[in-house]
């Protein structure tokens, strides 16, 4: 049996509280980022962070408008996705242009050397290949978790923009 659709009150309180939790997390891991790339002196990276985090402040400030009643701040919320999305890709291929391969641990030497050959690979290529598989699953997760993110927000629109009316 189906459940009945949530009251336009409550799907409110599960957006505010979604829409905090993942604008607080962007903003304080973006933040984070750019700190230490800052101090790494990666000014690049340190951007990203800096504009992940505004990417998390836009969606703070939705939440801020919400909760004084103005359903201007879906807009906030459904636009700071993309916005999030486009930092993590553009983070993607700075990845990708600027590899820089760290040395491998002496306690996963044998384990790289010996993946490298069963591959047919030097071991730099492997790294450089191990980057481009995890900086493209990266990228489709993003695409996949922002996209959801954004969809979840205009599906709930309508009942946010009710409850905001009564």
């Amino acid at each position: 049996m189906q459940q009945p659709p949530l009251l336009p009150e409550e799907t409110l309180f599960r957006v505010l509280r979604i829409a905090r939790f993942d604008g607080t997390g962007a903003l304080v891991l973006g933040g984070l980022f750019a700190l230490l790339a800052g101090a790494g002196g990666e000014r690049a990276f340190a951007v990203t962070g800096l504009l992940a985090s505004g990417a998390g402040a836009v969606e703070l400030h939705g939440v801020g408008l919400l909760k004084q009643g103005d359903p201007r701040g879906m807009n906030w919320l459904i636009s700071s996705q993309p916005l999030l999305l486009v930092v993590i890709l553009s983070y993607c291929a700075l990845r990708l242009w600027f590899v820089e391969l760290p040395p491998v641990p002496e306690d996963f030497q044998g384990v790289f050397a010996a993946s490298a050959q069963q591959w047919g690979m030097s071991l730099p290529d492997y790294q450089r290949a191990l980057n481009q598989i995890t900086i493209g699953v990266l990228a489709v997760v993003a695409v996949g978790f922002q996209g959801g993110m954004m969809g979840y927000y205009i599906r709930r629109r309508r009942a946010v923009e009710q409850a905001l009316a009564n």
